[in-house]
């Protein structure tokens, strides 16, 4: 059975997780993280990518990357 690609580097994840607070991450904790993160992340690419299309626009601004997010 292979490894699961993540787009998003766990390691920096780990990281995030330390500076918030935690004394110790598990690698589950991590794994986890990666994936809500890596969910969040791709509707709102997708939310912004759809805002910019219906702007007559081929190009994803930020603007449209802030309005994604905030719905």
């Amino acid at each position: 059975m292979g490894r699961k690609v993540s787009i998003i580097p766990k390691a920096p994840v780990g990281r995030m997780l330390m500076k918030a607070g935690a004394k110790r991450v598990s690698q589950d904790a991590v794994d986890a993280f990666t994936e809500i993160l890596t969910e969040m992340t791709e509707k709102i690419a997708k939310r912004a990518t759809e805002i910019s299309k219906h702007s007559g626009r081929k190009t994803v601004h930020e603007g449209d990357v802030r309005l994604a997010a905030k719905h």
